[in-house]
């Protein structure tokens, strides 16, 4: 089994690269001082070209493999992130010595007249120097950049633009390049430990489970191809032995149309793989429309278990507010322009108000009624909650405090006593306040948690309904 670098080699090999970085910049200027103050002939020794051409060739090499290794110890894309944050923290360290060598160096240029011993033979070494030292470093910075760039996920969006913002402000740029570093160093140790872990329990097939996983989205979302909306979830219970299936019902439709359209998934998933049943993992009105599959769509006989992530099961007291506040030719003009957009990512007859008006408090307790629980079927439920409005992203942040006031402690669109459904009701916490959103229980936004680590909990959920037989 392969695994990554230790800590301790990891700064050894930034440390090796470091020096032979300022090796290269360096052996000629010495050279001339040393071979200078001996008073030798040759001013650059053979011995010193042939020196300073295998320190280039290294310099080369080390902008393709920082970590001095071709080796691939963890995933490409892991390896990639690695390198660019080695990249950029060599960056970091051999400026600043550069910079001590060239104030020194333009010292030691000017002082040459009276003293006759120079660090540069002349001000066009000099200058060739100081270009030379420019381009390396600047080679550095971008090789790094772009790589940290392209490959970080826990970056987001925020960090890439302050980076661009404060890059030509001094000092700022550099305590801003630093939070770069440690983000993307912090995101490969995780990726690593993560990797090591699936390593080490490939072979027990954790997640294998009697019956297949369907994982059904929330409202507004479909299960796209290039955007998986359950983040890296579905990767981690691969790695781990499960075989799911995704829902694929409609984004924006009444729960009764979206739950006839998951019984009839229901049906196709069990003519494709002959399996008896399914395991039902649903998110927020997933949840809804999985009940009505099961209690109105008849797949109760094809239902092991149903566990509803932040589901509305009793509705959200601020949507009844809101359709009763705002005039009816702002909801019907907005609910236009979602349907024709929501058209466009494949619904076949998108219904916004009907999606909307199932997440009421009023609807939910009408659907309670009608959708009772099958004594076939094991019900669980998952919840969690924002602490405060900064613990979610954009829209929740602005959700959260209208929420809150309506329906209590929330995750920024559903209330936690409306989540609770079913045998067992489990929530997750972080030991700070960062608390946990909607999105983030689905990975939406690819970020990992301080204290919750959402790809694991799913393997823990799952491997607890392995353990129930299901």
């Amino acid at each position: 089994m392969k695994t990554p670098p230790s800590n301790r080699s990891r700064t050894l090999y930034r440390i090796f690269s470091g020096f032979i970085i300022l090796l290269a910049l360096n052996l000629r200027p010495l050279c001339h001082l040393l071979y200078s103050q001996g008073h030798t002939a040759s001013p650059f020794p053979t011995g010193c070209r042939i020196a300073e051409v295998l320190c280039y060739l290294l310099l080369l090499y080390l902008n393709f493999f920082p970590s001095l290794t071709m080796r691939r110890t963890s995933t490409v894309h892991n390896k990639i992130l690695e390198d660019g944050a080695a990249l950029l923290q060599i960056f970091l360290i051999t400026t600043a010595i550069e910079i001590v060598c060239c104030i020194a160096g333009l010292f030691q240029a000017a002082a040459a007249e009276q003293s006759g011993i120079a660090f540069f033979s002349s001000w066009l070494s000099c200058l060739r120097y100081l270009i030379t030292v420019f381009l390396v470093e600047f080679i550095l910075f971008w090789n790094g950049i772009l790589r940290v760039y392209l490959t970080s996920v826990q970056l987001g969006i925020r960090w890439r633009a302050i980076g661009i913002a404060c890059g030509f402000i001094p000092l700022v740029h550099i305590y801003v390049l630093c939070r770069i570093i440690g983000i993307a160093r912090a995101e490969v140790l995780l990726e690593d430990e993560k990797y090591l872990l699936n390593q080490t329990r490939a072979e027990n097939q954790e997640c294998h489970t009697r019956y297949p996983l369907l994982l059904v989205h929330g409202v507004f979302f479909r299960d796209f191809r290039f955007f998986n909306y359950w983040g890296r979830i579905p990767a981690q219970l691969k790695k781990n032995g499960a075989v799911f299936f995704y829902g694929g019902q409609q984004s924006a439709a009444s729960v009764a149309e979206c739950g006839r359209e998951l019984a009839e998934r229901i049906r196709q998933i069990l003519e494709e793989t002959g399996c008896e049943k399914v395991n039902i993992i649903a998110h927020s009105k997933g949840g809804l429309d999985s009940r009505y599959a099961i209690s109105e769509g008849g797949a109760a006989p094809y239902v092991a278990s149903l566990t509803t992530i932040n589901t509305p099961h009793r509705g959200c007291i601020f949507a009844d507010y809101l359709l009763d506040k705002i005039p009816d030719r702002v909801c019907q003009s907005v609910a236009a322009k979602y349907n024709a957009a929501l058209k466009r990512f494949g619904d076949k007859a998108p219904d916004f108000l009907e999606a909307v008006q199932d997440l009421t408090a009023s609807s939910c307790a009408r659907l309670s009624d009608l959708l009772p629980d099958d004594p076939q079927v094991y019900y669980q439920s998952v919840g969690s909650k924002m602490t405060h409005a900064v613990s979610g992203r954009f829209p929740l942040n602005l959700s959260y405090p209208l929420v809150r006031h309506f329906d209590g402690d929330c995750d920024g669109l559903v209330s936690l006593d409306s989540m609770k459904w079913g045998t067992k009701f489990i929530c997750p916490e972080t030991p700070a306040s960062r608390g946990i959103s909607h999105g983030d229980m689905i990975d939406l936004n690819r970020e990992n948690i301080p204290g919750f680590d959402v790809r694991e909990f799913y393997v823990s959920l799952v491997k607890d309904l392995k353990k129930m037989g299901f």
